[in-house]
Formats: structure tokens, C-alpha cells, sequence
């Protein structure tokens, strides 16, 4: 049986954590973020964890989250990580979510941003563009394998995004 929280996948700045803060605010639920939580864990930004242990510890760390979240998380909006979907239980932690927006899209919105070089250094798989955009062609097909519910935000506001996942979701929670 699927518990009663929702699960933002999709690529890397596409909007999960703006459209998470929306849906908190329109509906009672509460919300965690999966990097935010692996830095509590390690007292470090996701990027350095990158840096001095590399990416397979902290995809061991996500795995650590993902199992603590099906025991113990419940009505709870869950924003991720972009590869925190490739966890072996996502599906019995909740309903899943897929923001989708073609690359070029969610590099532009990264790069309009009014925080635009922060938020390209909080992205260590963004330094180099060519190998992002392969990582985002690989992920997409694994992406819409997953997801319960598929939501294109791509030229949609936030708030026409949260809508549209509100109304969507009610058949799944």
C-alpha cells in the first residue's frame, strides 16, 4: 500500500523545491527535501560531500534516506535530489511526481534566476554542460517509467504547476 506523501522527481533545477514551498503553502502538507536532509546527516553541503567522498557515498546516503522515509514518513510533500529516484523502494515511499521540462529549458530558468551562479554551483553535475545534458537524456526515459503523475512545467508558473499536481494527485493519496 503507498503512503499518503508525494514525491518530486525530475532533472536538476527544474523547479522541485519552488513548486514544493507552493504546494505547502496551498495544501496542509508538510515538506522535506531529500539533499536538505543528507546535509543534516553529514553537516555538509551536497557539493562538498560530491568533492571529499564522491558521488557513490552520497547515493549510499540517499539510500539511508529513502529507507528512513518509508518508515517513517507519512502526508508528507517530498522534494529530491535529480538522482534520488533511482532508490530501490521509491514506490512504497509515495505517489510520484515528474516535473518535466525539455534541458534547454531548465538551464534557461536556472540561468534567469535571480541567484543564477549560486544555484549553478549548488549543481556539481552542471559544471559541464555537454555531460549534464547526456545525464539528462539518460534520466528522462528513466524518469517517466517511474512517475504515477507527469507534469510538463515547462513555461507554467509555479503556482499553475502546483494546481495541476493538487488536482492530480487526489486520485493516487
Amino acid at each position: 500500500m503507498k503512503k499518503n506523501n508525494i514525491i518530486l522527481i525530475g532533472f536538476m533545477g527544474v523547479g522541485k523545491g519552488s513548486i514544493a514551498r507552493e504546494i505547502v503553502h496551498n495544501s496542509s502538507y508538510i515538506a522535506l527535501d531529500t539533499d536538505d536532509l543528507v546535509e543534516s546527516m553529514e553537516n555538509k553541503r551536497v557539493k562538498k560531500i560530491f568533492q571529499e567522498d564522491g558521488e557513490e557515498y552520497f547515493r549510499n546516503l540517499e539510500k539511508d534516506i529513502a529507507l528512513w522515509l518509508e518508515k517513517s514518513v507519512q502526508n508528507t510533500l517530498i522534494s529530491t535530489g535529480g538522482g534520488f529516484y533511482k532508490v530501490k523502494n521509491l514506490k512504497k515511499i509515495g505517489t510520484i511526481v515528474l516535473l518535466d521540462s525539455p534541458f534547454e529549458k531548465i538551464l534557461k530558468r536556472i540561468q534567469e534566476h535571480p541567484n543564477a551562479k549560486a544555484k549553478l554551483r549548488k549543481r556539481p553535475l552542471l559544471s559541464d554542460l555537454k555531460a549534464a545534458k547526456q545525464l539528462y537524456k539518460q534520466r528522462r526515459p528513466e524518469y517517466l517509467a517511474l512517475a504515477d503523475i507527469v507534469v510538463d512545467v515547462t513555461d507554467k508558473s509555479v503556482q499553475e504547476c502546483t494546481k495541476e499536481i493538487l488536482k492530480k494527485v487526489k486520485k493516487y493519496v
